[in-house]
């Protein structure tokens, strides 16, 4: 099979190894005369981002960049992004990165022209039609790791500061115009950071594939995207250089983000306030929870993931299915318990809270109340 391919479902894709290479044709499709390249601090000096800005430059683009970004992207990371991207005077967004990178990106594009706070526009109802959509900047996306699939969604989380509190932001116009997958990127990626991402697009395909929404579309890709993830993460964590692991891990972060319309749960309701108070990395943070968010969902999941084990080619349905997430967890040095990640009990009430007020709390296919989230976080802490 040649890993190789345009792509234009859910967006324009331009998949394959070498294909940084076209960033400037991608920047100048999408109206782009002066870009600015928005990534991590992490990556701001890596041989990558360089060989990124050396093609914008070479096009005649120049070389604009941002790289004050979190871990756990902020509000005051926007607004230094703001300033940079209108002293600069740029007409278009590169998100380069991980999820993070892509996220500030993306928020950077769509509030380079609004006039509301940015809280204004949170995932709630249809506050996202509050936005003027004329006023939001062009954006490609460059992912450089295989996990949050931000680079094909229409949203960013941005934590509040001051709250603690992560939020999704949604409008259509934040889904990219054009995206660049290039395996070579992710190459470089550590160990510890390729098992993470990779676990990240895990659980969204988990999550999707449990909701009790009705898509059937998101339903047979989160599936799938399951399966390359088994295939494939060990591989990529095993070798880094291994292209075709790297490609299909890419794949798999991508259609997990694409399934995750039809919903997600109670992982992600628990890791996005733990990342926002205690500022772990949000793929493990997710690996750590599904164990014993499967544990909890099983009367409501056994029987799809009966036949879902059947396609991974798993043994012993639900039951095997999750001896299998432990085992995967195991094998990429995951930490069974949040302890280890720096997560302590004397914020739970809190975190509960948030967890019931986080929009994935509607997607879990068991109802969230306080009293099971709580012996979710004992079981996980």
């Amino acid at each position: 099979m040649t890993l190789v391919a345009n792509w234009s479902y859910p967006t324009q894709v331009r998949f394959g190894a070498g294909r940084i290479s076209e960033l400037a044709q991608a920047c100048t499709q999408a109206g782009m005369q002066k870009p600015l390249l928005v990534t991590d601090r992490g990556l701001a000096a890596l041989p990558i981002t360089a060989r990124a800005l050396d093609v914008l430059d070479g096009a005649g683009l120049g070389r604009g960049l941002f790289a004050d970004v979190d871990a756990n992207p902020d509000e005051d990371n926007l607004a230094a992004g703001l300033e940079a991207y209108r002293a600069g005077g740029h007409d278009g967004v590169v998100a380069f990165g991980g999820g993070s990178g892509i996220d500030l990106g993306k928020m950077v594009a769509f509030m380079a022209g609004q006039t509301r706070p940015v809280w204004d526009f949170e995932d709630i109802g249809d506050w996202w039609t509050r936005a003027d959509s004329a006023a939001i900047a062009p954006i490609v996306a460059v992912p450089t790791t295989a996990g949050t699939g931000s680079e094909v969604g229409r949203a960013s989380v941005l934590t509040n500061s001051r709250t603690h509190v992560k939020k999704i932001i949604f409008h259509p116009k934040v889904l990219p115009t054009v995206v660049i997958c290039d395996p070579e990127l992710t190459v470089g990626m550590p160990r510890q950071i390729t098992a993470g991402t990779g676990l990240d697009a895990f659980a969204h395909c988990v999550e999707a594939f449990s909701s009790p929404h009705y898509h059937p579309m998101s339903q047979g890709i989160a599936l799938e995207g399951m399966r390359l993830v088994k295939d494939y993460l060990p591989r990529a964590y095993a070798d880094g250089s291994d292209i075709e692991a790297r490609a299909q891990m890419m794949s798999a972060a991508m259609m997990g983000a694409t399934a995750f319309q039809k919903g997600l749960g109670a992982i992600h309701a628990m890791s996005h306030p733990i990342g926002a108070v205690f500022n772990t990395h949000h793929g493990t943070t997710n690996a750590v929870c599904m164990p014993a968010v499967l544990r909890l969902n099983a009367p409501a999941i056994t029987d799809r993931f009966d036949r879902a084990a059947a396609y991974l080619d798993i043994e012993g349905g639900f039951s095997g299915f999750c001896d299998f997430v432990q085992d995967l967890n195991d094998s990429l040095n995951i930490p069974r318990k949040l302890g280890a990640l720096g997560v302590t009990p004397d914020r739970v009430e809190d975190l509960i809270a948030a967890a019931l007020t986080d929009p994935s709390c509607g997607g879990n296919p068991v109802p969230l109340t306080a009293d099971n989230l709580r012996e979710l976080f004992a079981a996980c802490i």
